[in-house]
């Protein structure tokens, strides 16, 4: 096809996207309330959509949703999520609808968002990345790589790290949004058509529970604490590391700003070993500023720190002693490690996606562990065989450049 009469734009779009296998509609850019209504009337005949989004979070808590882009059989379609006076309840309203199944890459970002806008999560879902995993494509596998893999095509990555918040969207950047829908259709009907003839749709299905629970996406600031690193703390320590990082974590929420501009995590563990009464004290701490100890923000962080500070001693948290921890036999851990990448190689599924580290110390360390890995289809692939190998009823051995289980006798 020549290009030459072509805009700006549909050029752009035939270089990047056209291969001589596949033909795609052509992007919307929509900007209007009426126009987004009657692509998602379009939409909700069709049994499945794919969604993207791009959104800019660098100097913001909450992500700032800046584009949204659907595929449908006919319809390519990139939506300004900022164009004036756009009502986007038609989307959500698609989102709700049992009937069309939601196709993303990665969705977790973009499902926090739509759960932020619309207040309840997109149903069904389906995640490509997820799936890839279970039709053994490794670990956190690459839109381009299964784009590549399954699609025979590739992604322009020139514009992934474009300001979209700038107005107006440029032709360009169009065209790599609209690319990442498209494509996504050829990837999900690739890996829907694999997991169906290898009985594995149900497993994806297992992971989707999880990503539709509301939960999956929502921060606790009471667990805020459990990022830090935390050496040496004593329980008075711990109760003011708890109290200062729920206290950071919703005070950016309230600004809306990111949790490390309102106090950086190495600043809290100093907090909490100088736990400081006044202004003054506060300063002492490395990075904390006069301005902000002596404002709003600092007078706040010092009510905490006293808050903690007069907790009586029966409501400290308590830490684990160390001969309450479960320490699990370094080599059982690794036997079990070496079981879990033989099972995941020889079912064609990623190993993380069956067992993670937490869950492989578990096994090694308790009895009767409650873990995923020992039902469903995980206790099919490896969980059954790794209860099998702690009680010596089976063993591994190397067989050339392989590993094998071995069953023992008697």
């Amino acid at each position: 096809m020549d290009v030459v009469g072509l805009s700006c734009q549909d050029r752009a779009w035939h270089s990047v996207i056209m291969k001589p296998h596949v033909k795609f509609a052509e992007p919307v850019l929509i900007t209007t309330s009426e126009a987004l209504a009657a692509l998602c009337e379009r939409l909700a005949a069709e049994p499945y959509v794919t969604v993207d989004t791009e959104f800019m979070r660098e100097r913001t808590y909450y992500p700032e949703l800046c584009v949204i882009q659907l595929g449908g059989v006919s319809d390519v379609a990139v939506i300004d999520a900022q164009a004036p006076n756009l009502d986007l309840a038609p989307l959500g309203a698609l989102f709700a609808n049992q009937g069309v199944v939601k196709v993303f890459h990665a969705c977790r970002q973009d499902i926090e968002i739509f759960l932020l806008k619309f207040g309840v999560v997109p149903t069904p879902i389906f995640d490509t990345q997820v799936a890839a995993m279970v039709a053994g494509f490794g670990d956190q596998v690459g839109y381009d790589t299964l784009v590549s893999s399954l699609a025979g095509g590739s992604i322009d990555k020139a514009h992934r790290f474009s300001d979209w918040q700038a107005r107006s969207l440029s032709p360009a950047q169009v065209t790599y949004a609209a690319a990442d829908v498209t494509w996504l259709r050829l990837v999900y009907e690739a890996l829907r058509d694999r997991l169906v003839r290898e009985g594995r749709l149900d497993w994806v299905a297992e992971e989707a529970a999880i990503l539709n629970e509301p939960g999956t996406y929502r921060t606790d600031p009471a667990d805020a604490w459990r990022r830090l690193k935390l050496r040496g703390a004593n329980r008075r320590q711990l109760a003011l590391v708890q109290a200062i990082a729920a206290w950071r974590e919703r005070e950016a929420m309230r600004i809306n700003i990111p949790r490390q501009r309102v106090i950086k995590d190495e600043q809290i563990p100093e907090l909490a070993a100088l736990a400081p009464g006044d202004a003054e004290g506060l300063t002492r701490v490395r990075g904390i500023t006069r301005g902000f100890a002596e404002g709003k923000s600092g007078t706040a962080l010092l009510s905490v720190i006293a808050a903690a500070k007069a907790l009586p001693e029966r409501d400290l948290p308590h830490l684990p002693r160390a001969n309450d921890m479960i320490k699990p036999s370094p080599a059982l851990v690794a036997l079990l490690k070496v079981l879990l990448a033989e099972r995941a190689n020889a079912n064609h599924v990623a190993a993380r996606l069956i067992a993670s580290g937490d869950d492989i110390d578990a096994l090694a360390g308790e009895d009767a562990p409650d873990l995923p890995c020992l039902s469903g289809w995980r206790a099919d692939v490896f969980g059954t065989d790794a209860l099998r190998l702690k009680a010596g009823k089976i063993a591994l051995a190397a067989k050339g450049r392989r590993v094998e289980v071995v069953e023992l006798v008697g």
